[in-house]
């Protein structure tokens, strides 16, 4: 069929008539005033031959005259992918001659720039879009726009916007012209502007009536003929919103914390890391004293603070508690929540009761003794760490009794469950972290932010750290290879590494030690450096563009460790000089913060042994599975979670389905570009509905985290693993954690969207010196690759040129 009318299009499949006809069909199905038309289906297309006496006879059918041409292609429309304005619509065309050529030109309009630019950025396959065409009696207007069913801004489903302007509301469409602009809570709306309050009242029950009958939040095109008729010119789902939270019996809101950016990563976690990730995060809030229940939305990790927030005494500790690792943002987003009366202190429900909002007597004296013991014996404590992490290392070997899939599922449950002996690893970086962050307030007006900054650089005894260096001494040794590294894909170099034709350069002894990392490594479901080692290669191709000796990464280091000596001594001086109790209690703090605060990374570093030998064991199991037909390849296993793959492995359930939902949602959410901070149960971004911050004009605006300013050329950055970074250049990235830190060796600046100051990207940045600024919102977007920028950490801003 080349041609059909849209009231006969029930039943007919996306692939035939694209997304805009087949939710044109929905809405006529559903009894909707829908103006009457046809659709030229991706069968003539795809002919590449217009049928025109087919076409003809649909017009004179439709009684001639003016008539709206839209595309309607196979990627539009869809529930992940709007393309919204992305391919060409007609309006006002008139004439068998004219509507021909506009059909002629919807076609081509699938292959535009902006078209091909859309769907790589939505990983749409080119070769599997068609085109179909929808013809519309046009609809004469006074007026016409948008109705969207949730508000787009903040994410709130119980409010609806519309917006109108006069005529045909191309205003609307394109961002031209004055526009009213109505948000609809369900309180009486006034009769003001274009739209009386009938109107809006029409508007909104059409909105509730297709928004329960399609199944989700909908972006509504509308006009209002001369006579006063409400017509509905398209329905398709908003694609930008965030998902709810899952559903509670709480009658009030509740407020979600995102958790991910604690480990620098913004990306969704696979099923199969989630339960691993829950109890990580569950675990460093316990050892606070807080009980916070952790809940998957969107595949990111976001906690439960609603009863901590409404508790007398905890939400007296919530703001501060978050500016370690969670970060300015959040603090305030808290902040703004702590205000809102619906968060009022009451009575403490079940959780907070239980908990008491704090930490018991027993936690806080095994606190106080590892910290006091640590900072007492900084040497002892780090060998008692280190000693630890062997332990992780050596415990997370498999043995040889491991010969089935039911053998290799109960090691995984254990591992999940077994925990190392915390404190040898907790207190000696918690005593880092105090005695990194306690000088600040011990030293107000005597040292600036800065200065403190340049004391944690260049810190001894950081994993991470070590790893970047031992990674460019690998490099320094393969520069008799340059060319080749430098002119070959690192996938192909990875190829040629696991076949063994690649030159010997020593990367097989860096992933001996270093191969169970990886970015966001934290993901049980990511494959680790010694299963795909291409990102390593491209690191390495990056420092090889380093031909400047004074640039190189160990020499910056080393800088940066004499200059923070350095400044420890002249301002330890001046503070005993002018406090001198409190000049040496920070004097003593910053010293063991020397010590200590390096090794934060330590606990994850050793973590990281027991996901991987975890994930080893489950890719075991995914292959026997595959092998009999119930997954369609090993990796698929991460897409299920423990209790799956159980009844997978006793009871031969065929999961198949599940996975490709799952993967469905996941790729969908990988190319989510931002990540609420805080969440309402209600779906408001509470980051979007604060006011705009002010600042100077010109500059963005974020959170000084490592001293220094720097000028260099932009190269934004989302995966670390293809990236091409030029020495001298700023790096700027929606979120860094270790497996982004060998970037930083040849980076002349660092800026995020995300972060805290002790978190890991800044952490990294004041120990190599380079200065950083976290938390700009928008900065992937606002700035672009090649842009000149300064980043100044003293004032917190990064300015484009």
């Amino acid at each position: 069929m080349r041609v059909i009318a849209l009231s006969e299009l029930t039943g007919a499949t996306t692939e035939l008539v694209g997304g805009k006809a087949a939710g044109l069909a929905e809405l006529i199905r559903l009894g909707e005033r829908v103006p009457a038309g046809f659709c030229v289906t991706t069968a003539a297309q795809e002919a590449g031959v217009l049928p025109e006496a087919e076409i003809e006879a649909a017009y004179r059918q439709l009684g001639g005259g003016r008539v709206a041409v839209r595309s309607s292609a196979t990627a539009e429309d869809l529930p992940d992918a709007s393309s919204a304005g992305i391919q060409d619509t007609f309006l006002n065309v008139t004439g068998i001659t004219d509507l021909l050529s506009a059909i002629e030109k919807c076609w081509h309009s699938l292959h535009t720039d902006r078209a091909v630019a859309y769907r790589d950025a939505h990983d749409i396959d080119h070769a599997t879009v068609r085109m179909a065409v929808v013809v519309q009696r046009m609809v004469d207007p006074a007026l016409a726009g948008v109705l969207f069913t949730a508000n787009p801004v903040t994410g709130r489903r119980t409010e609806m916007v519309v917006e109108a302007a006069a005529g045909l509301g191309t205003a609307v469409v394109d961002g031209t012209g004055d526009v009213d602009r109505y948000v609809l809570d369900g309180s009486p709306q006034p009769a003001q502007g274009l739209l009386t309050s009938v109107q809006l009242d029409e508007l909104r029950a059409a909105g509730d009536r297709l928004q329960r009958q399609l199944g989700a939040p909908q972006d509504i095109e509308w006009a209002y003929d001369r006579q006063g008729v409400l017509w509905l010119l398209q329905a398709r789902p908003i694609t930008t919103l965030f998902p709810l939270p899952p559903p509670t019996d709480d009658p009030e809101p509740r407020v979600y914390l995102e958790f991910g950016h604690v480990q620098g990563m913004l990306r969704p976690v696979t099923p199969m890391g989630m339960s691993t990730l829950r109890s990580l995060i569950v675990a460093m809030l316990a050892s606070l004293g807080l009980r916070v229940e952790v809940t998957d939305i969107g595949g990111r990790l976001y906690g439960d603070l609603t009863d901590l927030a409404r508790h007398p005494s905890a939400r007296k500790r919530l703001v501060k508690l978050m500016a370690v690792d969670f970060g300015p943002r959040a603090q305030s987003v808290m902040e703004r929540v702590l205000a809102d009366p619906r968060f009022a202190p009451g009575p403490p429900g079940r959780r907070a009761r239980r908990d008491g909002g704090g930490p018991s007597a027993a936690t806080a004296l095994r606190a106080l003794t590892g910290v006091v013991r640590a900072l007492a014996r900084p040497e002892a404590a780090r060998t008692r760490l280190f000693r630890e992490i062997e332990r992780l290392a050596t415990d997370a070997d498999t043995t040889a009794e491991l010969r089935t899939a039911a053998d290799r599922l109960r090691f995984v449950r254990d591992h999940e469950n077994t925990s190392s002996r915390a404190d040898d690893i907790v207190w000696p970086i918690v005593a880092g972290m105090l005695a990194a962050t306690l000088p600040a307030y011990l030293l107000r007006g005597i040292a600036e932010r800065d200065e403190l900054d340049r004391v944690l650089g260049g810190m001894p005894h950081n994993v991470t750290i070590e790893m970047d260096l031992a990674l460019w001494r690998l490099s320094e040794r393969a520069r008799t290879h340059r060319d080749l590294l430098l002119t070959t894909a690192p996938t192909e170099l990875a190829d040629r590494y696991r076949r063994g034709t690649l030159p010997d350069i020593g990367v097989a002894a860096f992933l001996h030690r270093y191969g169970h990392r990886a970015v966001a490594e934290v993901d049980l479901g990511i494959p680790r450096w010694a299963e795909d080692p291409a990102p390593v290669f491209a690191m390495i191709a990056n420092y090889l563009r380093v031909t400047d000796p004074e640039q190189a990464p160990d020499r910056r280091f080393a800088r940066a460790a004499a200059t923070a000596e350095a400044t420890l001594d002249r301002l330890v001086v001046r503070a005993r000089r002018r406090r001198p109790v409190r000049g040496r209690l920070a004097g003593f703090l910053l010293r063991r913060a020397r010590s200590l605060a390096g090794l934060r990374e330590a606990g994850k570093f050793g973590g990281l042994y027991r996901l991987r030998e975890m994930r080893r064991q489950l890719l075991l199991i995914g292959a026997e599975l595959a092998a009999g037909g119930l997954l369609a390849r090993p990796d698929d296993i991460m897409f299920l979670n423990l209790d799956e793959v159980a009844s997978a492995v006793h009871q031969g359930t065929d999961h198949r389905s599940t996975v490709t939902a799952r993967r469905a949602v996941h790729e969908r959410e990988l190319r989510r570009r931002t990540v609420p901070v805080a969440l309402l149960s209600d779906g408001t971004d509470l980051e979007a509905a604060l006011p705009a911050p002010t600042g100077t004009a010109g500059a963005l605006r974020g959170v000084g985290a490592a001293a220094g300013t720097a000028t260099g050329r932009a190269r934004v950055v989302r995966d670390p693993a293809t990236a091409h970074l030029e020495p001298g250049e700023i790096l700027v990235a929606p979120t860094t954690d270790p497996g982004w830190t060998p970037l930083f060796l040849i980076a002349a600046g660092l800026v995020t969207e995300t972060g805290a100051v002790m978190a890991h990207g800044p952490t990294v940045a004041r120990e190599y010196g380079i200065p950083a600024v976290i938390c700009v919102p928008d900065a992937t977007r606002r700035i672009r690759t090649g842009d000149v920028v300064t980043v100044n950490a003293a004032a917190g801003t990064v300015t484009v040129r």
